[in-house]
C-alpha cells in the first residue's frame, strides 16, 4: 500500500468533507453528547486548576499572598485555556470508533473495517496521552510570563493533536505502529491538520464540538492519502 508524499490542499485540509460528513454520518446528536461531556471535562479542569493554585500559594503577608494568588491565577488561567485542546482527545476517545465507523459508512463504504465499533476502545492509551500532554503544557506555563507561551502552546499542541488524531484514524485500519510510520512520511498533512484542530479548539463553543470534528477531519486525511496512493 503506497501513500504519496505530495498531496493537494483538498486532501490535506478537508474542510468541506468534514462539515458534510457530520450530516451524512448522522453525527449531530453525538456532537451534542460530546459537547456536554467536553463541557464537564472543562469545568472539572478549571476547578482543579483553581484548587491547585489556592493550595500551592499560601504566604503569611495578606496583601502579598493576594497579589501572588492573582498573578498565579491569571497565568494558570491563561495557560489552562490553551491546555484545553489536549482534553478533546480524552472526550473523542469515548466515541472514536463509532465516529470513524459512521463517517466511513457514509463516505468510504468499500473501505470499511469489518466488525462493530467499540465503546472507548483504547481508554488506557487516551488517559496516558492526556496526562502526558497536560504535563508538557504545564512545563511551558512560565513562558506565558515572557509573551511566547501562546506560540509555543500552539506548536506543541499542533504536534500532539495532529499526531494523535491521525494515528487514531489510520490505526483503526493499520494498527498504531504502522500508522505512526505513516505520520513520519506525511508530517505536513498530519501537523497541518493538528494546527487547524488546535486553533479551532481555542474558540469558545466551537471547542466543545472539536472531539467529533477532529476525528472526522483525520478520517478524511487518512482516506485521502489512501486514495492518492491508489492513483499513483
Amino acid at each position: 500500500m503506497r501513500f504519496p508524499r505530495v498531496l493537494d490542499r483538498f486532501t490535506m485540509y478537508p474542510f468541506a468533507k468534514t462539515i458534510s460528513s457530520i450530516k451524512k454520518g448522522d453525527l449531530l446528536a453525538l456532537m451534542f453528547v460530546c459537547a456536554a461531556l467536553a463541557a464537564t471535562v472543562v469545568f472539572l479542569a478549571a476547578a482543579g486548576i483553581t484548587w491547585l493554585t489556592a493550595g500551592l500559594v499560601n504566604l503569611q503577608t495578606g496583601w502579598l499572598d493576594t497579589l501572588v494568588n492573582w498573578v498565579v491565577g491569571i497565568v494558570t488561567g491563561i495557560g489552562g485555556w490553551f491546555m484545553l485542546p489536549v482534553l478533546i482527545v480524552l472526550v473523542a476517545g469515548v466515541f472514536q470508533e463509532t465516529i470513524i465507523y459512521r463517517v466511513e459508512k457514509a463516505s468510504y463504504p468499500e473501505e470499511m473495517r469489518s466488525g462493530e465499533p467499540r465503546f472507548w476502545a483504547d481508554v488506557g492509551h487516551d488517559i496516558r496521552f492526556t496526562l502526558w500532554a497536560l504535563f508538557l503544557n504545564l512545563l511551558i506555563l512560565p513562558l506565558y510570563l515572557f509573551g511566547i507561551g501562546f506560540i509555543v502552546s500552539v506548536i506543541l499542541n499542533s504536534y500532539l493533536l495532529g499526531r494523535e488524531f491521525f494515528i487514531a484514524a489510520a490505526g483503526y485500519h493499520l494498527g498504531k505502529p504502522q500508522a505512526d510510520s505513516l505520520v513520519r512520511s506525511h508530517r505536513k498533512a498530519v501537523y497541518g491538520g493538528g494546527f487547524v484542530i488546535t486553533l479551532l479548539a481555542l474558540v469558545p463553543v466551537i471547542n466543545l464540538f472539536m472531539p467529533i470534528v477532529a476525528t472526522v477531519w483525520m478520517v478524511h486525511v487518512y482516506h485521502g492519502l489512501l486514495r492518492s496512493g491508489a492513483r499513483s
